[in-house]
């Protein structure tokens, strides 16, 4: 069996880098197993190519941190063109592994007990890709024990710059940003420049990001091995 890990793609050097590093991560969390990298745009691999070449039954997880466009319509459009008998296995997000990677970033960036924190994404039209950030951010918040607010760069609202100078007007020391996003590039650019005290990294190859990967590679599995028992 291959796993296919299907990232959106980016035009930024870094950001490739991170993602070929989740993957060596996913594969050293259990060796032995096939795993390989496509983009659905913009960076190659191609996710079609990948998936014609693919040996074996496949799975594919989405390297995307919530519902939206890409995973809903744009994904299962490249998988039923050229893999068709594959398997598809949901966003990461939301979920506790990354909450608990949020929360190690928020700490070696120096959070203090004053702070204010904002849970920074991208967006989406689609709404269920908001609400899928907003999940994450009641996690993070039950996870610190404090109010936390889900902000976008793009598409969504409260947006993040609007929701930053809110905060600085109210009493909290400062504004703490973490970053909801897999890799650097622009959508982390914006981040930095939003005006925060602080901004964590994207959460890139971390471990809890490699085991939620597994998971819901697992999960793709258990839930077809379930149907067919029916």
């Amino acid at each position: 069996m291959t796993l296919v890990l299907a990232a959106h793609g980016t035009r930024s050097p870094e950001g490739e880098r991170t993602m070929s590093e989740l993957t060596a991560a996913v594969r050293a969390a259990r060796p032995g197993h096939r795993v390989e990298l496509g983009y659905l745009e913009i960076s190659a691999p191609p996710l079609p190519e990948v998936l014609a070449a693919a040996r074996g039954p496949v799975v594919v997880v989405p390297l995307l941190l919530s519902g939206g466009y890409h995973a809903h319509l744009d994904l299962p459009a490249v998988v039923a063109e050229h893999r068709p008998d594959a398997l598809v296995g949901a966003p990461l997000g939301p979920h506790p592994l990354l909450t608990a990677a949020l929360t190690r970033h928020l700490t070696r960036a120096g959070l203090r007990a004053s702070d204010a924190v904002v849970l920074g994404a991208a967006g989406s039209a689609d709404p269920g890709g908001p609400a899928n950030v907003r999940s994450a951010a009641r996690l993070l918040s039950a996870r610190l024990s404090r109010p936390v607010t889900a902000a976008f760069v793009s598409t969504g609202t409260p947006g993040l710059e609007e929701t930053v100078e809110r905060l600085r007007s109210g009493p909290a020391s400062r504004v703490a940003l973490a970053s909801y996003l897999l890799a650097p590039g622009f959508f982390q650019s914006r981040l930095s420049a939003a005006g925060a005290d602080l901004v964590t990294p994207p959460l890139g190859a971390a471990p809890d990001v490699a085991a939620l990967v597994w998971h819901r590679h697992d999960q793709a599995l258990h839930s077809t091995a379930t149907a067919s028992r029916r």
